[in-house]
């Protein structure tokens, strides 16, 4: 009886077969219920192909050897191995949850998840040697999370026996029970000493451990190749990559303790997992305090189903999540990371989890001519216990009150400490008018569908909210916004021009302590060549909120178009620390080092991009913005085909939006459809696109540069 024809509900030994878990070429796992004990086991079988196989059975027997010696926390428990009979077992600790390998799918964790993560892993592995085994396969598909965020280490099949004596240090247990290495492992996780089949010790597992750990910051591994040769290649003989270059938001300790772990040779890397955890844990003060103090304020429910009301409740949303920001301390969720969780039945400590943080804030809104329902609620994730509720019922026009109450109260129960800044911040009304403040809301849920539709109802929502209250500054941010957004991609003419400088202008002169509104002035004198005052405004806008994610993508578009490639990069990588979840700064900040010949660092950060657009199309499939950018980067990973495919998706959508037809332009561009391109870019400029600056560095179209119609076209903007 092989292991492919077990069926549910079938007997092996005393186990019933409840389902399966999982297959690979090391084995087959099926979950079952031990009926002797009334417990949920996993079960691994060897394949049937290899079940008769020698080879295979001892390796078998070897893994439950090897985790049978160990009883620790991040370490799958063996219970029995059965040798006999055509299909031999083991019968292990059933653990529910993903691999590591399947969350770096969706892109690299948090500095703080990657300290909590890799330390359980640390212990694991202590544990392992510290009992005299090596695992010699450490990967992220060997390594689960559970539904509680526990770290276990599995599949030992590989493992490597050591024979420590109980009086021996450390030290000599390192030298004296150097092992030679078996065949085996996976060939971008192996050391250096296992590839060339060297003796090996603790500090073998410490390199795989130091690929796993730049894997989860990174999001790709440190050592890379087209073919297996190549990627040993790469492990034997190139440099580490810097980690900060990739990262730059991370602490230089991080780089030290990732050198240390990845050193070619073994007597330059940590001399234990002791020593590796002792490094780590100086790591904590820098990533712990994060994860400790961080928020998702998940959009209101709206019980009345009201479909009008929606943009109300989605603004008030954004308004607490943006007056929370202002919070110093705390570490607060974008708009895109919850956006995903937006009227879906998902319980607030699950939600938690998913995205790491330690506090959620939950609740509903509801609206009835002039009264307002809200209730609102913050959740430890780590309990599901209520810290904070309260439900309000109020007037409209008392809607300013409610939000500063929420982000008083939320600070006062997570015991954060505000300073007069903050406070100030967090009590200052936009606006005095509840009717202005209405149709600012209408005009922002248009300005994020970024069509040209989309930005000429908000300019009109924007600018209605200006007549109602001629000191609504953010009203006239807005206004300045879409006339620059549609300058750019639509309407290159002098009254967006004129209007954005007049509105961005009036902005700052109402409120000169609005960060928007540097953001938006810095745009609009951009669009005039006049770098270095935008420069000026970018700069003051970080000054005043260090998190504002437009604050620097917009001053990277503005090093775009000005040349400056190597000052955009950065700007665009920043933007994505400040909001992981937006694909358009990462795929900027690919195209920025693309020009700039750093195509490690290129490749990276198209594989993210494509990662983050994935996500966000399975919630908003029609897009159009994510598809053509998409396409992009799929044919900068060698997915020509596929990327022609999402580009005509996207241009079907629309076939008439320039800023569309230009993007479209760059796939086919990409794709050495060198007569298309150029009939896609025409159009977008004949529709309104004129921004000669963005075309000139645009690096997707030097294919197109010595042709004599792209030249004529720029001669002509």
């Amino acid at each position: 009886m092989s292991t492919t024809s077990l069926n549910i509900g079938q007997t092996v030994s005393h186990y019933r077969i409840t389902g399966m878990l999982g297959a690979g070429g090391m084995g087959v796992v099926y979950r079952a219920e031990d009926q002797a004990l009334r417990r949920e086991v996993a079960l691994k079988f060897l394949p049937g192909e290899v079940a008769a196989d020698p080879a295979a059975r001892k390796r078998l027997v070897n893994e439950a050897q090897a985790a049978s010696r160990l009883n620790h926390p991040n370490i799958a428990t063996v219970f029995e191995v059965h040798e006999g009979g055509d299909t031999p077992f083991i019968a292990m600790e059933l653990v529910s949850g993903q691999s590591l390998k399947d969350i770096l799918l969706r892109g690299p964790l948090p500095a703080s998840r990657v300290l909590e993560v890799a330390r359980q892993i640390a212990e694991g592995l202590h544990e392992a040697h510290q009992a005299g085994v090596l695992h010699h396969d450490i990967k992220p598909g060997n390594i689960v999370l559970d539904a509680k965020g526990r770290v276990k280490v599995l599949d030992f099949g590989l493992a490597v026996f050591t024979a420590r004596e109980t009086e021996e240090t450390e030290e000599v247990f390192i030298t004296r029970t150097a092992t030679t290495a078996s065949a085996g492992g996976t060939a971008p996780y192996m050391s250096p000493e296992l590839l060339r089949g060297y003796a090996t010790d603790a500090r073998s597992d410490i390199f795989s451990f130091g690929v796993v750990l730049f894997e989860c910051f990174t999001g790709r591994r440190p050592f890379r190749g087209d073919t297996p040769i190549d990627t040993m290649h790469a492990i034997l003989h190139q440099p580490t990559p810097s980690l900060r270059a990739l990262c730059p938001e991370l602490s230089p300790g991080w780089e030290e303790l990732l050198e240390r772990c990845l050193a070619k040779l073994p007597e330059q890397r940590f001399r234990s997992m002791a020593d590796v955890l002792e490094g780590m844990q100086r790591m904590s003060d820098t990533a712990a305090p994060a994860a400790e103090k961080s928020l998702a304020v998940l959009y209101f429910e709206n019980p009345g189903g009201a479909k009008e009301d929606e943009y109300f409740r989605d603004g008030i949303t954004e308004d607490i999540i943006t007056e929370l920001a202002n919070i110093k301390e705390l570490r607060v969720f974008s708009r895109s990371a919850v956006l995903a969780y937006r009227d879906k039945s998902v319980a607030a400590p699950q939600v938690g989890r998913e995205l790491n943080a330690a506090f959620v804030m939950e609740g509903s809104l509801r609206r009835a001519g002039n009264r307002l329902r809200l209730t609102a609620q913050l959740v430890d994730v780590r309990t599901g216990l209520s810290m904070w509720a309260k439900r309000f019922d109020r007037q409209l026009e008392d809607i300013f009150a409610i939000q500063d109450e929420i982000a008083q109260s939320i600070a006062q129960a997570l015991q954060l400490v505000l300073s007069e800044k903050e406070k100030k911040a967090i009590v200052k009304a936009p606006t005095a008018d509840v009717q202005a403040y209405d149709f600012y809301l209408r005009g922002r849920q248009f300005f994020y569908q970024w069509n040209r539709k989309g930005l000429e109802f908000a300019r009109q929502m924007f600018a209605r909210a200006a007549v109602i209250d001629p000191a609504y500054a953010r009203a006239y941010s807005g206004v300045a916004d879409c006339c620059t957004v549609l300058y750019q991609y639509y309407e290159a003419s002098d009254a967006n021009l004129k209007e954005a400088d007049a509105a961005s202008r009036k902005a700052l002169e109402l409120d000169a302590d609005l960060a928007e509104a540097h953001v938006s002035r810095g745009m609009a004198v951009a669009l005039n060549k006049r770098y270095e005052e935008a420069g000026a405004e970018f700069e003051s806008a970080i000054r005043l909120n260090p998190r504002l994610f437009e604050a620097y993508y917009f001053y990277g578009r503005a090093k775009f178009s000005e040349g400056k490639l190597e000052e955009a990069a950065p700007l665009f990588k920043q933007a994505s620390a400040v909001n992981p979840d937006d694909y358009q700064s990462i795929a900027l900040y690919a195209m920025a080092v693309t020009s700039l010949g750093r195509s490690a660092e290129a490749d990276a950060a198209y594989k993210q991009t494509m990662q983050i657009i994935e996500k966000h199309l399975q919630l908003h499939p029609d897009d159009a913005r994510a598809l053509y950018l998409g396409a992009i980067c799929l044919s900068k990973l060698g997915k020509p085909a596929q990327s022609f495919e999402w580009g005509q998706r996207a241009l079907s959508m629309d076939p008439e939006d320039p800023g569309l037809l230009y993007n479209v332009a760059c796939v086919y561009a990409l794709l050495d459809r060198t007569e298309d391109a150029i009939d896609c870019l025409e159009k977008a400029v004949s529709l309104g696109f004129g921004h000669k600056g963005w075309i000139q560095n645009d690096s997707d179209l030097v294919s197109l540069h010595s042709h004599p119609r792209f030249q004529a076209l720029l001669q002509g903007l």
